[in-house]
């Protein structure tokens, strides 16, 4: 696996150390085990530390990981589906494939399908409305409008 171009140039805002680049670069190296990179990178405390600290910054190493893998989970859906023969675990393959696209923000797209049947079919006119005339009880005219 290739060491991802942010780890040397964060784009962080704060400044790393150069062994916490380096657990970073490490990090990556031996795919993801802290416990190593921390060796690796010349901790001699508990990588837990590390981790709390490097928190943001191996979020984003994860989420750059994710997005290099992404292609790669394209084509697999892609060889998939137009597989002639068999592909052996093709539904764990598939899933794997379709989670990672999901996480990066490539999923699937749901479309609602909205159909409205009239039950007795066509539109009911109403009629114009008219003044109503109401006699008063001393003999006066009165014209409401609805």
């Amino acid at each position: 696996m290739a060491i991802l171009p942010s780890v040397n140039q964060t784009s962080t805002k704060r400044e790393l150390t150069e062994k916490q680049k380096s657990f970073l670069i490490h990090l990556v190296e031996t795919k993801g085990d802290a416990k190593k990179a921390a060796e690796l990178a010349g901790y001699s405390s508990h990588y837990h530390h590390v981790v709390k600290t490097l928190k943001n910054e191996i979020l984003e190493l994860t989420q750059e990981v994710l997005a290099n893998s992404a292609p790669k989970a394209a084509f697999k859906v892609v060889e998939i589906m137009e597989a002639t023969k068999p592909v052996i675990q093709a539904s764990n393959k598939l899933a794997a494939a379709q989670t990672l696209l999901d996480r990066v923000g490539i999923s699937r797209v749901d479309k609602l399908d909205i159909n409205h049947n009239m039950a007795s079919g066509g539109i009911f006119l109403m009629p114009d409305k008219a003044p109503v005339v109401i006699e008063a009880d001393d003999g006066d005219y009165e014209t409401l409008d609805n």
